[in-house]
């Protein structure tokens, strides 16, 4: 089935062997034919080389890119800035992006950056883990990798500690790399998981590396709709983070399936796309930049239930003295008691926010959908006619 394909072709295809067993015996078994099956691994293939040759080549800083996709619409604070006035220039004027995707909380923490080219990101988390935290960074751009790595000495000097390091790879394949699964705190990616071609298996291998509890909180690009193939094969606007978005309800889907099972919006904007070119390509699709935090807790339930719980934040949380945000609609101020439902109790009481609120409240009692923040019951639930008695099924 491969004469088409060179020796020196096939040989890019090595780590996609599973995949390619499967595409084969499903040729044998007559689901997919055989030009199906090339055209499959050549698109794959060709987008990653793609987008490794755009943030390896084309870019040669975060003013090239043609939108603000990459952007996350914040204004850092002192600490952050404080920090990023410390990194060396070139891993500042390397780094092809404008927002900043790190959570609060992070000391003696180990993170993994998914797509962390320049390494700007890593050594921000790498200051604020501290001397007894460790951050890995991975990325499949060797001119991405290079420079990151030439200023790992530079930025141990200006910490005084030196707990960073870079590994090449593919985020559809976190689990080839050199890290062990389930030990890690915190995963972070900033506008990066959309130029994969199999975010599924991103979000999986994220899974499995997290520890229970850990989270995966990432900034990336979302549409509303899903993208069509034309566009999705432009090499600009894939590697502008645009027609590789996923659909966002195809995104919330594809998370629950993993085992994330309560995805929460910290903060969104629409994408602003001011390139004319590209305006008239997307047409009428939006798109949006959202940062998300997944929790690994296989515990959460797949709405929001009340169980008469409550918390009160301690307001001792570094730089979060006054109140603590956990996503866009759970905001708690210091020393105010605050009804929660069931997930959000568990997102509070069984990571390593715990140590920082108080908790009352079990899951002894059950008292329904939570008010105002689960979904809505699938029937009337007010009787219009009190004089008729509902018909029995």
């Amino acid at each position: 089935m491969f004469d088409d394909l060179k020796y020196n072709n096939f040989t890019k295809y090595q780590s996609e062997f599973r995949v390619v067993t499967f595409l084969y015996l499903s040729i044998l078994l007559g689901i997919y034919s055989e030009d199906q099956t090339i055209k499959y691994l050549t698109m794959k293939n060709n987008i990653h080389d793609q987008v490794s040759s755009y943030y390896g080549e084309t870019l040669q800083t975060s003013d090239d890119l043609k939108t603000n996709a990459c952007c996350t619409d914040i204004e850092y604070p002192r600490h952050i800035k404080d920090i990023l006035s410390q990194l060396h220039d070139e891993t500042m004027s390397k780094y092809y992006g404008c927002g900043l995707t790190i959570p609060t909380n992070l000391e003696g923490l180990r993170v993994l950056d998914l797509g962390s080219g320049s390494g700007r990101d890593c050594y921000v988390a790498s200051k604020l883990v501290g001397k007894e935290g460790h951050v890995i960074g991975v990325d499949m751009t060797d001119e991405q990798l290079k420079v990151a790595d030439a200023h790992k000495d530079f930025h141990a000097e200006k910490f005084g500690f030196a707990n960073v390091e870079f590994q090449k790879g593919n985020i559809e394949e976190l689990g080839k790399l050199d890290i062990e699964k389930e030990s890690l705190d915190l995963i972070i990616s900033n506008c990066v998981i959309n130029l994969a071609t199999d975010k599924k298996a991103v979000l999986q291998g994220a899974y499995d590396l997290l520890k229970e509890g850990g989270e995966i909180y990432f900034s990336d690009v979302y549409s509303d709709r899903r993208i069509p193939q034309d566009l999705v094969d432009d090499p600009v606007l894939y590697g502008e983070c645009l027609s590789g978005a996923l659909y966002w309800n195809d995104f919330l889907t594809i998370s629950k399936d993993v085992g994330f099972l309560d995805p929460r919006t910290v903060s969104s904007n629409r994408i602003t796309i001011e390139d004319e070119e590209l305006m008239e390509k997307v047409g009428n699709i939006n798109f949006y930049s959202v940062t998300y935090r997944l929790m690994k807790l296989p515990k959460l339930e797949s709405d929001c239930e009340d169980y008469g719980q409550a918390v009160r934040y301690k307001g001792t949380i570094d730089h979060n003295k006054d109140a603590f945000e956990l996503d866009d609609h759970h905001l708690f101020e210091a020393g105010r008691i605050k009804t929660v439902c069931g997930n959000t109790y568990m997102m509070l009481h069984d990571t390593r926010f715990k140590e920082h609120f108080d908790f009352w409240g079990d899951f002894s009692t059950h008292y329904g959908i939570f008010e105002g923040c689960g979904g809505s019951a699938p029937f009337n639930t007010e009787n219009t006619n009190s004089d008729e008695a509902a018909p029995c099924c």
